[in-house]
């Protein structure tokens, strides 16, 4: 697992919205300081996810020193989050489950502010204790 610094901003009469310095154009949004933090991992693994997926390099993190020297960056509150990188690259699958579960995973994957291929790859990984 790998820790990225996200600066959480609040925006005037409106959402606290949350980029990453290591990830130009990921950004996310919530209503509430809860929500930003849940949308932030959700946009973050999505993220990742997805420049696995075309063979995209996933940075090292930069230090909060490098982060906060940046102008544009010190009226953020910056905060941690957790992402697995990929370990190999990213294979698409065709999987068969009943629609019912299929149904249940979504709503869970939402709920949760993730795709459906992260909920099922967190909960490989929840099973298989990585």
């Amino acid at each position: 697992m790998a820790t990225y610094i996200a600066l959480l901003r609040k925006i005037p009469e409106s959402d606290y919205g949350v980029d990453f310095p290591d990830f130009p154009g990921c950004i996310t949004a919530g209503l509430t300081l809860d929500e930003a933090y849940r949308m932030a991992e959700a946009a973050l693994i999505g993220h990742t996810e997805v420049m696995a997926e075309h063979g995209d390099p996933i940075p090292q993190p930069s230090s909060l020193d490098t982060v906060m020297a940046d102008p544009d960056n010190r009226d953020a509150i910056p905060f941690l989050v957790r992402v697995s990188q990929p370990k190999g690259r990213v294979i698409r699958l065709n999987i068969s489950l009943d629609e019912h579960l299929i149904a249940e995973i979504d709503a869970k994957a939402a709920m949760l502010g993730k795709t459906r291929s992260g909920f099922l790859a967190d909960a490989a990984r929840a099973a298989i204790q990585l």
